[in-house]
């Protein structure tokens, strides 16, 4: 039987791509779960995308009513993505939901800071002192799940920090429950399916845990956050009506934090790019660039520039990984 409290992916464990290989996985999961929580209670953070919800409906399979979802809105989700959260989960799955939103409090914590790794970790902890908050409103609280896939591990050793990966303060009674680690994100999507989710649930946009945080790129402010949002959100809504939404692993949209000169109404007018970014892969380990039809950005941009205050230029990034990883920061 397959360790899986370990890190490391054993070279023997069967690749899940079929939904057989799904279904074992998850009877293994269920019976290690409860062996794990027995009659107490897990904490999880919900974001709604494929890495958690597939956490939440192993848990919910395995201990039911015993799992309390949090969903924690940083401020820096995708323009209706909380929303669509309380949606899902807490109306059409009537999952144990509890809504939380944070915003001000994390941006206040961001502000002026600019250097990738510590937005990371600025982020990554400040959730576990939400959950922290949060869990010692509630009682029984023993457990922490979360959506820690194997990528996540491997590119923490020395590529960049992500906020499932680490393990909690000594000083916090949580312990971790992670029945996903050692799994690739195209064999978190076939789990997925084999449970039942929504096709749409397990095939959403991956959205790394610091959110808008690290697209938003440099120190974090308000009003380029603001631009940010909206522009990615234009570019959603174009792959969406071309067909690309299906066909491209994962796309948004970067805006640094430098401004050029552009002209507006015949004014001088400075602005931030917008940075497109779409690769395909199949693991998160390498990827490749989407060839977007010209027509597709210029309309994009077109719309961008007109309809997004404070963006002025939209550029194209062609970089695969590697060399590139998939998000700037």
């Amino acid at each position: 039987m397959i360790d899986y409290t370990s890190n490391v992916r054993p070279a023997e464990m069967a690749r899940i791509t079929t939904p057989e290989l799904a279904a074992s996985f998850i009877d293994e999961q269920v019976e290690l779960i409860r062996r794990q929580v027995g009659d107490k209670k897990v904490l999880l953070a919900l974001s709604g995308g494929v890495d958690s919800s597939v956490v939440a409906a192993l848990l919910i399979k395995a201990i039911g009513r015993q799992l309390v979802c949090v969903h924690v809105n940083h401020g820096l989700m995708r323009k209706g993505e909380s929303e669509q959260v309380i949606d899902v989960f807490g109306k059409a799955l009537d999952a144990n939901l509890i809504y939380i939103d944070a915003t001000d409090r994390f941006l206040d914590l961001l502000a002026g800071v600019a250097e990738p790794e510590k937005k990371r970790k600025i982020i990554g902890g400040e959730f576990i002192k939400v959950f922290a908050e949060e869990a010692s409103k509630l009682e029984g609280i023993s457990f922490l799940a979360q959506g820690t896939i194997y990528p996540d591990i491997l590119e923490s050793d020395g590529v960049k920090a992500h906020h499932n990966v680490g393990g909690l303060p000594e000083d916090m009674d949580f312990e971790l429950v992670e029945p996903v680690k050692l799994l690739f994100k195209d064999e978190v999507r076939v789990v997925g399916e084999a449970l039942g989710l929504p096709h749409g649930m397990v095939y959403r946009q991956p959205f790394p845990g610091p959110g808008l945080g690290v697209r938003c790129l440099g120190a974090i402010t308000r009003d380029r956050l603001h631009a940010l949002r909206e522009a990615d959100a234009i570019l959603r809504e174009e792959f969406d009506r071309c067909g690309l939404a299906e066909k491209v692993w994962q796309y948004f949209i970067a805006v640094p934090d430098f401004k050029s000169v552009g002209v507006r109404d015949s004014k001088r007018y400075e602005g931030w790019p917008a940075i497109i970014r779409a690769v395909n892969t199949t693991d998160a380990m390498s990827a490749t660039i989407e060839e977007i039809p010209y027509a597709v950005l210029h309309r994009i941009t077109d719309r961008i520039t007109h309809e997004v205050e404070g963006i002025n230029r939209v550029l194209l990034d062609l970089t695969p990984k590697p060399i590139g990883t998939i998000e700037w920061e």
